[in-house]
């Protein structure tokens, strides 16, 4: 019961992204071909209202659902990390037609076979965690 709230936010965020067609694999394509603005516009509107939420947060000092206090920490800019960080994920994106998170929208729609790229981004979760010490950070 405890984690119920957090099963209703993933459920309602898994239909949030059906609806507007974030977890299409045509639209992803059609992003990465440059042929439409449509997953651009999510994008977008996704980064400016993280913007607003964290500046809300900042300013009347909102509390996370367990009652902790947020504190989003400034990080320095690690250009090479995230370039390389930022490839990996783009080429699995543009492979699989997926980020994390409309993987389990997807597998929720019914298309089993994004079984195996969970599968596969767990494994590569798990790879990472043991070569991460190897790794720029």
């Amino acid at each position: 019961m405890k984690n119920l709230k957090y099963l209703v936010i993933g459920t309602w965020f898994g239909i949030l992204l059906t609806k507007s067609e974030a977890v299409s694999w045509f639209r992803i394509q059609e992003m990465f071909r440059f042929q439409a603005f449509h997953m651009y516009g999510i994008i977008g509107m996704a980064v400016v209202v993280g913007m607003i939420s964290l500046l809300v947060i900042k300013k009347f000092k909102i509390k996370s659902l367990n009652g902790e206090k947020i504190n989003p920490a400034q990080k320095p800019l690690q250009f090479k990390s995230n370039l390389i960080g930022g490839f990996v994920f783009g080429l699995g994106w543009a492979l699989t037609g997926a980020c994390p998170g409309p993987i389990y929208a997807l597998i929720g729609n019914g298309l089993m076979v994004f079984v195996v790229v969970l599968t596969a981004a767990l494994i590569g979760s798990i790879v990472y965690d043991l070569i991460k010490k190897h790794l720029p950070h």
